[in-house]
């Protein structure tokens, strides 16, 4: 398979999986603390839930759209040493 033929470089994958990472995390931040029938948890309304993970969550998407743009300033990044 030739490296010149594939759309996107060693970088960008790289910056995609940090990207996917990021936005696993926010996920995981915004979850917890259930309601159900039988009790009130307050704790959903909390600040890390409803402010911070959405926040982590929104960096995570606008990285990957930086992962997908990037495009190696010289020749010696686009060989991928």
């Amino acid at each position: 398979m030739d490296k010149k033929n594939l759309a996107f470089g060693r970088m960008n994958y790289i910056l995609l999986g940090v990207s996917v990472l990021i936005i696993i995390i926010g996920l995981i931040l915004m979850s917890g603390g259930a309601t159900t029938d039988n009790s009130y948890n307050p704790e959903i309304f909390n600040a890390m839930h409803i402010k911070v993970a959405p926040l982590v969550t929104f960096i995570g998407f606008v990285s990957i759209i930086v992962a997908i743009m990037w495009h190696p300033r010289n020749k010696e990044e686009e060989s991928d040493k």
